[in-house]
Parts: structure tokens; sequence; C-alpha cells
């Protein structure tokens, strides 16, 4: 059986790397799109991806290099990259003993060495510092698939990613809702989720805003899509829950996730397109009110760290990490 405390760090240094990797995502393609598009109305994009990210807009005007500042390199911010990137050491740090020292240096190396790959960035440019991010990302979850035993420790980590990863893509498609169906910007809702060469195998290259939402949320095979993560919550999940395999004995955690993946799995995906903000709003509900139920139900701490839209609560440290 694994401590409290170690299964609540597991599952939030999921979501803590998953945040980190989908913000440098987001950030990564509008800041390519900013630099390189001189009709683009900056201010008014900046504030757009400032606020899909949860941050406060405030006052303008904005600049690119004042949106790397606050959503990259402000190391007072919780929900910047540097912040969620120390509460995921902060966290790791707690549970060396449940986590591979091969999980622990890539996470230890990466934060020490945020502050020579902002130097870098501040000569070169963002999308430096944020392909730095992705590729360490990237590595910890290998890492962690390859070192970490597939126990419950495993599951809670994949849970915490899962559960994060959902709420990001709503986000990054939340971001496009207002674009026109033909507009060249849902390419960048592919290039930020890692999935333009996929999809465009599987749809012969045509990018439509129905195709792209079809792509993103229902598709069975590609790992980022909304189903295929849920998939991957429940099951994890599944794992986790030691009740009798009876009908109604599940948790809530479980029942809702089940419910959100199977209303996608036999949805019309042109339903989608008649109120695709309204139903992207309900599943990041539903990803606080799974969040909620398995801090309640596995961890029994308090007080709970959860996501605001101006960022994370700080825990009972004034920290945003636990």
């Amino acid at each position: 059986m694994m401590l409290a405390r170690n299964a609540d760090s597991l599952f939030w240094i999921g979501r803590y790397v998953e945040r980190a990797d989908d913000t440098a995502r987001i950030l990564d393609v509008a800041v390519q799109q900013l630099l390189e598009d001189p009709t683009v109305d900056t201010d008014r994009m900046v504030s757009h991806v400032l606020t899909v990210l949860g941050f406060d807009p405030g006052e303008g005007p904005h600049s690119v290099w004042s949106l790397a500042d606050t959503v990259a390199y402000d190391r007072n911010a919780p929900g910047s990259i540097v912040g969620l990137l120390r509460a995921a050491r902060e966290n790791a740090r707690g549970a060396r003993e449940v986590i591979s020292s091969e999980m622990w240096e890539c996470l230890n190396a990466t934060y020490m060495g945020l502050g020579d790959a902002e130097r870098r960035a501040r000569r070169l440019g963002p999308h430096d510092f944020l392909t730095h991010i992705k590729g360490r990302a990237a590595m910890f979850a290998g890492l962690s698939d390859a070192t970490l035993s597939h126990d419950d420790g495993y599951s809670y980590l994949l849970l915490g990613r899962s559960i994060e990863r959902v709420d990001m893509t709503a986000r990054l498609l939340l971001s496009r809702t207002a674009d026109h169906a033909s507009s060249p910007s849902w390419m960048s809702v592919l290039m930020a989720a890692g999935g333009q060469d996929t999809y465009i195998r599987a749809y012969r290259g045509a990018v439509e805003a129905e195709k792209v939402v079809e792509f993103m949320m229902v598709d069975r095979l590609f790992p980022r899509s909304i189903f295929h993560t849920l998939r991957v919550a429940e099951q994890n999940l599944a794992e986790l829950d030691k009740r009798p395999d009876r009908v109604g004995a599940q948790s809530e955690a479980l029942l809702l996730l089940g419910r959100a993946r199977s209303n996608l799995e036999f949805i019309d995906p042109r339903e989608l397109m008649r109120d695709l903000s309204g139903y992207l709003l309900r599943l990041q509900q539903t990803c606080r009110l799974v969040s909620e139920s398995v801090v309640e139900e596995h961890f029994h701490v308090a007080p709970y760290v959860s996501w605001t839209d101006t960022g994370l609560t700080a825990g009972h440290d004034g920290e945003a990490a636990r």
C-alpha cells in the first residue's frame, strides 16, 4: 500500500510536468505567429493567450516579450513554466523513496538549468527556451515509463498527467473556437499538440476546423486526443480503485471519467461543432471535479492544491508545491 503523501506527490508531479509541457507548446506556436505574421493584433492575441492559459491579462500594451516573461520565466508566478517545474521538483524531492533516481535527476537538472536556458532565450528568442522545455518533459515521460515500476505509483503519475492533458487540450481548442472554419490558424492547434504529421496522414492534408476538432477530440489512436487521454485516465484510476467490482461501487471520479469518455465515444463528430465551447468548458469542469474527487478519496490531504483561472491556489506553505 502506497503512503498517501507519496501518491499525492506522484499525482501532482504528473500534472505539473504536463502543464509545463503543454504551456510551452501553446506558447511556442503563439510566439512564432506573433513574430512571423505582421497582420496579427499583438495586444489582442497576447491578452487572449494569457486568458486561455489562466493568467490575468491586465492592462496593455502587451508584446511577445512580455508574454514570455509572464508565462515562461516569471519565478514568482506558480503557474509559469518555471513555477510549475519548481513545484514538480519539490514534489519529487519529497517522494524520492518511490521514484527512480533517473526521474529525480531529470527534474532536478531541468530546474537547475532554467537560468541558463532563459539567458540563451533572451539572446536567441523564446523558441529556444520552449523547445528545451518540451524536450525535457519528453525525457521525463520516457524515463518514467522506462524506470518506474508500473504499480500504483505509476498509475497515480499517469492519472495526474492525463487529467491535466485533457484540461490543456480543451484550453488549446477553446483558443480557436472563434476562428473561421477554414482559417489556417487551425493548423496551429495541431502544431501545438505535435499532431500535424499524424493528422495530415490521416486526413490527406485537408486542414478544416471540423476535421481538426474530430482528430483532437475523438481520435482513438493519437495519444493527445481527449478521448484517448480520458481512456488512459479511466484505466489507471480503475487500477487504483480498490472497491469491489459491483454495480454502483465505483468512485465518483471513475464515474465522471467513464461518463465523459462514453459521451465522446458515441458522439457524432458533427455535433461537437454545434456547441464546441460549451462542450470544452464542461470537459474542464469534469477535470476539476475528477481532481477534487481523487484528492478527497485517495490522499485526504488538506489544504488541497487546485488549478484556478489565474494560476494555482497556494498550499499551506504559501508555495505552489506541496
